[in-house]
């Protein structure tokens, strides 16, 4: 999968980076990460990890946008209040690089998905906001790692 011509022209600032070049953004354009919570946390992730050009970002949150959110979930609007969290932020995403394929998990993060959903992915960011939550992320990226 190479970078188009559009693409070479969006990322140029940061592919002039030694750090970073056409292979790096190559790499990043072929990446998968997960966001558990799509949140206060989750939303100015997913913001700069689209911006940069990650190319696939999953998304995991069971929970609808609600007004109180909008003050610190700096990706959701009062447009998407009543709309789930996960495709608030799938428009969001999108509305800033088209060249993002972003997929939905609009479910609880439980025993019995996360190692499935977490499979699938590089990469996985924990932005959740509860102990359980984080505790089994970590569990479920252990147990792909090594095994």
């Amino acid at each position: 999968m190479s970078l188009s011509n559009e693409e070479i022209s969006r990322y140029s600032r940061q592919m002039i980076l030694p750090e970073i070049g056409r292979d790096g953004q190559q790499a990043l354009k072929t990446s998968k990460i997960l966001i558990v919570g799509c949140g206060g946390l989750g939303c100015p992730s997913s913001q700069y990890l689209a911006a940069a050009g990650v190319g696939t970002i999953g998304l995991v949150d069971y929970d609808v946008v609600e007004v109180s959110n909008l003050h610190r979930q700096i990706c959701h609007s009062k447009e998407t209040v009543g709309v789930s969290k996960t495709e608030s932020l799938k428009r969001y995403i999108n509305g800033l690089n088209e060249h993002v394929d972003v997929i939905k998990h609009d479910v609880v993060l439980d025993s019995s998905n996360a190692r499935t959903i977490i499979k699938g992915y590089d990469i996985v960011l924990d932005a959740s906001d509860n102990i359980a939550t984080r505790y089994l992320v970590k569990t479920a990226v252990f147990l792909k790692t090594n095994h």
